[in-house]
């Protein structure tokens, strides 16, 4: 699917076997206890930085099994012996209040029926001190992709560190730094921030298993197994759980919730971070329109945001998205309904209307039928400039690496985002956390053989669509609630296609009071943008407020 695979993470969507079910009374030192490395206490001074020594016990790194060179032997295949997490304690102060907590970083195994270890999944979880576990939130965090680890939300939204970028996201220049982040959400609840397999420390035992994993039903199999053990683990069965999913982690966020809400598991709490649930409303082909009508909106923001629309759109932007969502909706969505009995003049009307929402060439829209994707729009939007559009967020952009008029899909959100990001958490990972192997942390599994033929389900059953999952989990659980949170600028997910999503649960006025939405003038990762970002911890905060009521 070109939907997410295509871009860098987020980055802006999920195993055939049946997993150990563990005893709820395990405990993380039954298992393997953890190696803890203290920092030193708060001072009348400025919270210092940690001082992390070498661990006790080195963290083990992946090793290939030596043998004969057959076939079989050639394929990797790694140690699947557990080995206990490392464990570090800082401090940081948040709005003037020191917060005290404990870093966890290891991995969990993924187990079979008959207590064999197939894949171990890598995790960093930060816990507040002095805090009853049992009434302390959790809140399990992942990105997407697929194949994309959870860097992104660890490093620039909720956890305790961030990169420091320009204020409205863009690239600084090398090297690189981190900061305490005044935005994360551990003062209200723990954090823990899970990789999917085949991306950072988290791998299966060999090739073969990795396939397991590698698609929709797998992927939501292995992190239903990976909450489970964790919760069984670390004693918070009776904590509020919460689940903060971006991208391609909101397919699996459904997902899970519908897996688990089976398994004695419910959540008080889902937010959808650039939402992607149902591929429908995502994918555009010949046989399928609506993504074309519902890009419409999100291309009028972008084209706003770099001043290509007319002066009297631009007065009111509300006014004019709201103008834009009734037309795409209507008038635009009925004449690609009509095909060829489109008549000349109602074509040539749709022609102006959408150069006017968009700030494209007449002949552009025209010559495609007027269908308009993404590398379309991302091409020719800012052409006359010979600049590219950032499609994770319109707001980027640069020119093409291979030149003006390249096809292939080239975001320059990627280019700005990914180099600080990836150097930044490898040192953090290895000093501040104390978590040290030569291994590679891999932010994608692009390289992955497996990855390449992601496992979507079966096709008889159309595009991928975990909606019903979140339907099954709301109608459960009726306490639950969701947060849909999404980008102006964000051409991946777009906003309209979520509302879309949202709208078709088919359940109910009723329901859908249990469902909020929060907006950003930001893209896919609305957190690299400064104010979005202290809007989205505002809005998370709200949210588990509500949830948390009694």
């Amino acid at each position: 699917m070109r939907l997410l695979t295509c871009s860098f993470v987020l980055t802006c969507a999920l195993c055939a076997g049946v997993f150990a079910q563990q005893p709820d009374t395990t405990k993380p030192a039954e298992a393997a206890k953890p190696r803890e490395k203290k920092t030193r206490p708060e001072s009348s001074q400025p919270a210092p930085e940690p001082k992390i020594t070498e661990p006790t016990t080195p963290a083990p790194e992946p090793k290939p099994d030596a043998g004969k060179e057959s076939a079989a032997d050639k394929e990797e295949h790694f140690d699947m012996t557990e080995a206990p997490p490392v464990v570090t304690h800082h401090q940081m102060t948040v709005a003037g209040k020191t917060l005290r907590y404990t870093a966890t970083a290891g991995r969990l195994p993924i187990k079979r029926g008959d207590g064999k270890i197939e894949a171990e999944m890598f995790f960093v979880a930060y816990t507040l001190d002095g805090q009853e576990a049992n009434q302390r939130p959790v809140t399990f965090c992942f990105n997407g992709g697929p194949g994309s680890a959870s860097v992104w939300l660890h490093m620039g939204s909720v956890g305790p560190k961030q990169v420091v970028l320009q204020p409205n996201g863009f690239m600084p220049a090398a090297p690189y730094r981190i900061t305490d982040n005044s935005n994360t959400l551990l003062d209200k609840s723990d954090l823990v921030f899970v990789d999917a397999i085949a991306t950072g420390f988290s791998h299966a035992a060999n090739a073969e298993l990795q396939k397991k994993y590698l698609g929709v039903k797998g992927d939501i199999d292995a992190f239903g197994e990976f909450i489970r053990l964790y919760i069984t683990r670390y004693d918070r069965w009776p904590s509020p759980l919460f689940i903060l999913g971006e991208s391609y982690g909101t397919t699996r966020a459904a997902g899970i919730a519908g897996y688990l809400a089976d398994h004695g598991i419910s959540f008080n709490g889902i937010t959808l971070l650039s939402t992607a649930m149902d591929f429908g409303t995502l994918e555009w082909s010949k046989g399928n329109d609506l993504p074309y009508v519902l890009l419409v909106p999100s291309f009028t923001m972008i084209a706003a945001y770099h001043k290509r629309l007319a002066p009297d759109l631009m007065q009111d932007l509300a006014k004019t998205r709201t103008e834009v969502e009734h037309w795409a909706s209507n008038d635009y969505a009925l004449a690609l309904a009509k095909g060829d009995a489109l008549s000349a003049d109602e074509r040539q009307k749709i022609i102006d209307a959408y150069a006017r929402y968009t700030g494209l060439d007449r002949k552009l829209i025209d010559n495609a039928n007027l269908r308009i994707d993404v590398e379309q729009f991302t091409l020719n939007l800012l052409l006359d400039q010979k600049v590219r559009v950032g499609r994770l967020d319109g707001r980027f952009t640069g020119p093409d690496p291979e030149g003006v008029l390249t096809s292939h899909q080239y975001d320059p959100t990627g280019s700005a985002i990914v180099p600080p990001y990836t150097s930044v958490f490898n040192n953090y990972l290895r000093t501040e956390l104390g978590y040290k192997v030569d291994t590679p942390y891999k932010v994608f599994a692009w390289e992955e053989p497996a990855f390449q033929k992601w496992d979507w389900g079966e096709a008889v059953k159309g595009f991928p669509n975990t909606a019903p999952s979140l339907r099954a989990a709301l109608a459960k659980n009726p306490y639950l609630k969701v947060l849909v949170m999404e980008g102006y600028f964000d051409l991946a997910t777009p906003y309209a296609a979520a509302n879309y999503s949202i709208d078709h649960l088919n359940f109910g006025a009723d329901g859908q009071k249990r469902i909020s939405f929060a907006t950003y003038e930001a893209g896919h990762m609305v957190y690299v943008d400064s104010a979005s970002h202290a809007k989205m911890t505002k809005d998370l905060g709200e949210f588990m407020g509500r949830c948390l009521e009694k």
